[in-house]
């Protein structure tokens, strides 16, 4: 029994690390656990017709880190459980006997996954006291981590929301009106502009996936809502007589394929073409999609 809670909790622990290097360090940018749980949160979200807006996606980010957390707890408590109270001193004052031993033991683990340092139980059991040292190391990793975390998303939503300001002054100025009279080298580079910035937000789509549930309360800055007329920017620009022009349609075309994908694949899970996977993206953050 001793031997199967330790495997149990050792499994758990490099569950939840796993998920951690996933989310933070892996190319994919998502743990299999975290990014379940984010789309739960998105999804009650969804259902109640994302009462609490831009709060949804720090949400689920916080609701991740607690459950990271937990796992943690949970792990080490296991692997101390079979070793309550033998394993361990207790101050003066303090009867082990007046507790449950697995309340002890996540009490523990979670005051030494937090670094607190009370002093008033110490390990005596030799692997115990390696054990201990190795999860408060754990703690420190995980609120690095966490802050980590936080940090690194204001970037992608930074460049998002840039290219959505983009497309929205592009709309207001009508300017897939006037394309075709545009100077095709002025016109080719601003598709061009647009292809790079579409590819980037693909790339952070990848890498920062939690990113997708940031709903923004500006229309304007909402990638959401303004992605609609990329496309009726690349069907104008496909149509211009200058070849310059409809090579940057090209391109913009195929840059915002590889996002519809990536959107379709991951987040959305429906349409074909992008068009229908725009109008399910706009959907899905309950905007109606622009121009």
């Amino acid at each position: 029994m001793d031997v199967l809670l330790t495997l149990l909790g050792t499994t758990v622990i490099v569950l939840g690390l796993r998920d951690m290097y996933h989310s933070l360090l892996h190319p994919s940018g998502s743990g299999a656990v975290g990014g379940r749980v984010q789309s739960g949160v998105w999804w009650v979200s969804r259902r109640t017709g994302h009462r609490f807006g831009s709060a949804v996606g720090p949400g689920s980010m916080i609701t991740v880190v607690l459950l990271w957390v937990l796992l943690q707890g949970l792990g080490w408590a296991l692997i101390y459980l079979p070793h309550v109270p033998e394993g361990f001193t207790y101050s003066p004052g303090v009867d082990p006997a007046a507790y449950p031993d697995l309340l002890e033991a996540l009490y523990l683990s979670f005051v030494t996954l937090a670094t607190l340092g009370f002093g008033d139980v110490v390990a005596t059991d030799p692997w115990i006291r390696l054990a201990t040292p190795l999860e408060a190391l754990t703690g420190f990793a995980l609120l690095t981590a966490a802050l980590t975390w936080f940090t690194q998303i204001y970037p992608p939503l930074s460049r998002r929301r840039a290219l959505a300001l983009e497309l929205t002054s592009l709309a207001e100025v009508e300017y897939a009106d006037g394309i075709a009279e545009e100077d095709p080298v002025t016109a080719a580079r601003v598709l061009d502009g647009l292809t790079a910035e579409v590819s980037r937000a693909r790339i952070d789509f990848t890498q920062h996936g939690e990113t997708y549930y940031f709903q923004e309360e500006d229309p304007d800055l909402s990638l959401a809502r303004q992605l609609a007329y990329a496309l009726e920017l690349r069907d104008r620009a496909a149509a211009s007589s200058a070849p310059p022009v409809r090579t940057s349609a090209r391109r913009l075309g195929l840059a915002l394929e590889q996002l519809a994908r990536k959107l379709r694949e991951d987040f959305v899970s429906t349409g074909e073409a992008p068009g229908e996977v725009f109008a399910a993206y706009a959907a899905d953050h309950l905007r109606e999609p622009g121009r």
